[in-house]
């Protein structure tokens, strides 16, 4: 007896997923802006079931949002008190995924990780605009390194769950990229490496928590600084 055929909507759907965040990753989208689903129907050649499962899906992670009457639309930018609040959560899992990372080593991971390191460098070294996205991905790509090696599903589900909010954060890191951050940022990333290489858990936890609260102060000064420049309407 034959086996049934299995529907190919599903992959698709996953693979939609994929695309569009990709696009959020490449700084396509802006934050707010409306995502017109018939226009990517058209420029994706696909129909639009997988795309309305694929922007569910991109719900759930808080990168963007469904209105009642209107579709969905890019979640706004990070308030200041949610900017805090994420990194602060942040500041909870990673020094602890560093930590078991650290004492679980392996040459292929940490092969993996000190390839990201240097990916990072580069990309660091390149021109801001071109960069922006590459950054973005391989940052992305260490962070979910680290948390796969610590073997525990539990805390690493956890950082994955932040993964929307922490795309709403790089709309913010985008207005500082040009201004020495993915420098900064790289050398941190070989700070908690080189903990890592060391099987140093403490000095691994130390270095990552150093990252975060250095990156959220980043991102903060950067977000002031534009608001300080502003010039409100009428004036």
């Amino acid at each position: 007896m034959a086996s049934p055929r299995k529907s190919g909507r599903q992959p698709l759907a996953d693979r939609m997923y994929e695309v569009l965040l990709g696009q959020f990753t490449d700084g396509r989208w802006s934050a707010g802006e409306p995502v017109n689903i018939g226009a990517l129907s058209r420029e994706l050649d696909v129909s639009q079931t997988p795309l309305r499962e694929a922007l569910a899906r991109l719900e759930h992670t808080g990168l963007v949002r469904r209105e009642a009457l209107k579709g969905y639309r890019v979640a706004p930018l990070l308030t200041e008190f949610e900017l805090v609040k994420l990194m602060d959560a942040r500041l909870v899992l990673e020094p602890a995924l560093a930590y078991e990372a650290a004492r679980r080593t392996t040459p292929e991971f940490l092969a993996e990780v000190l390839e990201s390191v240097d990916d990072l460098a580069r990309a660091a070294t390149s021109p801001a605009t071109a960069a922006f996205s590459a950054y973005w991905t391989i940052d992305e790509r260490f962070h979910l390194l680290i948390a796969a090696q610590a073997d525990n599903p539990f805390l690493e589900k956890a950082y994955r769950s932040l993964g929307g909010q922490v795309q709403r954060f790089r709309f913010f890191a985008k207005l500082g990229s040009a201004r020495g951050a993915p420098g900064l940022a790289a050398e941190e990333h070989r700070a908690v490496y080189d903990a890592l290489v060391a099987g140093e858990a403490d000095e691994a936890a130390a270095r990552m928590r150093e990252h975060i609260e250095n990156a959220k102060q980043r991102v903060l000064e950067d977000r002031r600084s534009v608001e300080a420049t502003e010039v409100p309407s009428g004036r």
